[in-house]
Order: C-alpha cells, then structure tokens, then sequence
C-alpha cells in the first residue's frame, strides 16, 4: 500500500512523530546504554536524535517559524506527558500488583533535577538549532542542504549535551567533560547518518515541483 501523503498531511505526521520521539526518549530515559567500557549513555539518545531531524526538515520544507511552532507543540506534549506520569504515580494500587508501583517509579519516576535539566536542554538546543538552521540557510544554495543539516544538528546536539550534564551532575560527577564528549560523540554520529533521511524527505514533491513552475 502506497502512502501518498499532501503537503500538509506530511507536516502533521512530522509533527506527531517529533512529540512521539520526545514523550518516548522520557520512558527510555531510565535505561543504560553501554558501548565499551567508557561510553554510557541513556537509550533515549537514539530517540531524541531524531527531534532534530525532524525539525531541520519541517524547516526545510515549511519555513522557520512552522519549526519553531513545532519546538513548542512538543514542549507542551512533554509537559503533558510529565503530569500524566506523575498523577499515574499518585493514583493507588492494586493490593495483588504492588510490586508494580516500585517498577513504574524506577522507569519513570523523574528525578526532578534531570527533569528540569532534561526541559532546559531541550529549549536552549532546539531553538538554537532552528536558528543556526535559518542563519545557514540564508547564506547556502539549496543544493548544499547536508551543509546546514549537519552543522544546525551538530552544534545544537553539543549545546543539549553541554545543558543537561551540567545541570543533572554538576557537584556530583568529578569530571563532567568526559561525559559530556562521550556522549556527544554517540549524537554526532547519529547526526551523520540521517543525512540521507534528510534528503529523502526533504525532496520536492509533484505539488511542490508544480507550484514552483508556475510561478
């Protein structure tokens, strides 16, 4: 089955996957990824990844302030996500399933300092890649898109990176830089590689392609 998707039925589906990708990050939060013996880094790292994508596209293809409306449709899903979970912690459990209470607070019981940490890094980097985004933009043709994909994605993931570690660790990690380039290392490369995703959904479709002709 062949999913032709309108203009504006693409955007909604971006946008609906760009709050997905935030809401799910939170829950993956609370596992540990380990790549090799120095490396470890939270599984929401893949998830949140993908945000930036999205927004370079939406950008992209709809303009800066469509991108910046999307940074904050999705500020306002995690900030709804977040009560939810908190009043789900609050409700009471089933006498037979209280084992289950202690796991959903270990999932997803937030520590409110990474909480916070984890909202502060997402709008100083989501902004700032939309930003840098629009600055290249300005000053690039459109055939070098990888240029302002890669450097918008890279320079934003070091500014969520540098944001949230500080925050969460600041006093109780003694050297926050080694987790800080590890980290940023793994989003680096992540950034690298949905280059050809970028392109893929950023292509002109027969409406756009038309629409561009006849004017």
């Amino acid at each position: 089955m062949k999913l032709n998707l309108t203009r504006s039925e693409l955007l909604v589906l971006l946008n609906v996957i760009f709050a997905t990708s935030l809401v799910i990050a939170n829950v993956l939060a609370g596992k540990l990824v380990a790549f090799g013996e120095f490396i470890v880094i939270p599984a929401a790292v893949i998830t949140y990844a993908f945000t930036f994508l999205i927004t370079d596209v939406i950008h992209e293809k709809y303009g800066h302030e469509t991108a910046k409306r999307t940074i904050i449709f999705g500020f306002i899903a995690q900030i709804f996500a977040s009560t939810m979970i908190v009043l789900g912690g609050f409700l009471p459990v089933a006498p037979f399933a209280a084992e289950s209470q202690a796991a959903y607070e270990t999932l997803l019981g937030q520590n409110y300092r990474f909480a916070f940490a984890s909202m502060a890094a997402y709008l100083g980097s989501q902004f700032f890649d939309v930003y840098v985004f629009k600055k290249l933009k300005e000053k690039t043709r459109s055939e070098k898109k990888w240029l302002r994909n890669n450097v918008s994605t890279a320079s934003s993931q070091f500014v969520d990176t540098t944001i949230f570690i500080t925050i969460a660790f600041a006093g109780t990690v003694p050297n926050l830089w080694i987790m800080i380039v590890s980290q940023y290392a793994v989003k680096l490369i992540i950034a690298l590689i949905d280059t050809p995703i970028f392109y893929l959904l950023t292509r002109r479709s027969s409406e756009e392609e038309e629409s561009r002709q006849a004017s």
